[in-house]
């Protein structure tokens, strides 16, 4: 295997590469790190018997790729597997670190290792960081076969990687690991005595272990380098106990069988302190979060809504935007089956305005139960885009003589206004007169779904209707 040997700080050479050992220092999480495909835990759709990375990686066939998922899922860890189980001449790149200059450097020494007769495999850890001109370099030398790229990102490569490049990769997604998968890789920290936390004589209790794995969030690195703090709190604790002998949830954690300490439930607490929600305001998570927000809103579910609602506050979300939100839902979900919910939507908005968190928090909470738990209608919404569609597909037809404006005495000669029936003058404040196109007589766009106060308006209208045969 061919290693880059590079002074940049973008680059990793032999002694950052993942077959050599991490130091003792270095965290849990990278000193945890597998080190090839069979010690792999999760993401068994990828990398389970016969899947399509491990059948890369056992066969060195790797094409370029583009790995897709969550902080904390193995997308560097399995770049790292790829470096250590292939015989490709292998840089890591990080886009975060390093630049144009650097991108040159290695599509030239590429090139000289392709002249040999080897391939070069450039990982790009979060390749969403380069703008689209960077991007751009390099679809000449993937094309001409100078690189593999192995690129890795948090975002949705459909909205930061530019479509030539992506047509050229194949996009694996890696899901957020289950807890039981989190879990796994706790106990195996805490058992092995080379690289983890066995040599401490610390086991964990089972819920500390459900804790840490659920409030991860999928996040391996989360749940192991809080498993160091726990462990640290730990041993502090068990040292400060004369003669104490702790209870046990993980036997055989040493092959002595002595136990030093445990960590419990509270340990584990106070190791992770509050937690970050995962939830960038920037990515694809942002999306998801709103989306359900609305969903819940749009399907009745207060509950839920609150719930979306709580989640986007504590992370950080501007509240005015979620307002915003608010405000096009009830008219483009609520409508007219509560004319109510737009009024109540604008309030919350000014009203926040003028307080502020935290109290804002009770407006945002009163407006969403109310959008919630109101009756839904989205005629309104389906009636202005078919009256667009309409005006889309037939163009500026001419507006009727009896309803154009006649300011001037010429306009009125040539029979602007002429034959217009003023409202007001009829029983009812009803005439009756069409008022579309002649084309369009008739035509419908808006059709009430009789929910809430549209069933007052579906009434309204088919009185309107009989009156107008009255007129005929």
């Amino acid at each position: 295997m061919g290693l880059k040997r590079s002074e940049s700080p973008g680059l990793w050479d032999q002694s950052e590469m993942p077959g050599a050992s991490a130091p003792a220092h270095a965290p849990l999480a990278e000193r945890m790190r597998p080190r090839c495909v069979a010690e792999f835990v999760g993401q068994q759709h990828l990398v389970g018997e016969g899947r399509i990375l491990r059948r890369m990686i056992e066969t060195d066939s790797l094409a370029s790729l583009i790995l897709w998922g969550p902080p904390g899922c193995g997308k560097t860890t399995l770049a790292h597997i790829i470096a250590a189980e292939t015989s490709s001449h292998f840089i890591f790149f990080s886009a975060i670190l390093s630049g144009v200059k650097e991108i040159r450097e290695i599509f030239r020494e590429a090139e000289g290792y392709t002249a040999r007769g080897q391939r070069t495999i450039l990982f790009i850890d979060e390749i969403h960081r380069f703008n689209k001109s960077q991007q751009d370099a390099f679809l000449p030398y993937i094309e001409k076969g100078v690189v593999t790229v192995i690129g890795a990102t948090t975002e949705n490569p459909s909205f930061e990687v530019i479509a030539p490049l992506l047509s050229r990769c194949r996009v694996l997604t890696l899901q957020q690991l289950e807890p039981a998968v989190v879990r796994t890789l706790l106990i195996q920290a805490l058992s092995d005595r080379r690289r983890g936390l066995g040599n401490l004589g610390l086991s964990a209790s089972d819920n500390a272990l459900d804790f840490l794995a659920q409030q991860a969030d999928g996040d391996a690195r989360i749940a192991l380098n809080t498993l160091e703090v726990a462990a640290g709190l730990a041993s502090s604790t068990f040292d400060s106990v004369q003669g104490g002998t702790l209870d046990v949830a993980l036997d055989g954690a040493l092959d002595s069988g002595e136990i030093r300490g445990c960590i419990t439930l509270e340990i584990a607490q106070e190791a992770l302190q509050k937690k970050a929600l995962l939830y960038d305001k920037g990515g694809e998570e942002h999306y998801n979060v709103i989306s359900a927000f609305i969903k819940s809103l749009r399907g009745s579910d207060p509950d839920a809504a609150l719930y979306w609602l709580a989640r986007m506050l504590e992370a950080g979300e501007d509240p005015l935007f979620i307002l915003r939100r608010m405000v096009v839902l009830s008219s483009e979900d609520v409508g007219n089956a509560d004319p109510r919910a737009l009024q109540v939507a604008v309030a919350a908005l000014q009203a926040f305005q003028l307080v502020g968190m935290p109290e804002g928090r009770i407006i945002l909470g009163q407006a969403v139960t109310y959008l919630a738990t109101a009756p839904k209608s989205n005629a309104s919404y389906v009636g202005i885009d078919a009256a667009l569609a309409e005006v889309r597909t037939s163009g500026a037809l001419p507006v009727p003589l009896h309803i154009r404006n006649a300011p001037t005495k010429m306009m009125k000669e040539m029979g602007y206004g002429t034959g217009y029936q003023y409202a007001h003058d009829y029983e009812d404040g009803f005439s009756g007169q069409d008022c579309l196109p002649e084309q369009l007589n008739g035509r419908k766009y808006y059709d009430p779904k009789g929910h809430g106060y549209e069933k007052n308006i579906i009434e309204r209208l088919a009185w309107l209707k009989e009156k107008m045969k009255g007129t005929e």
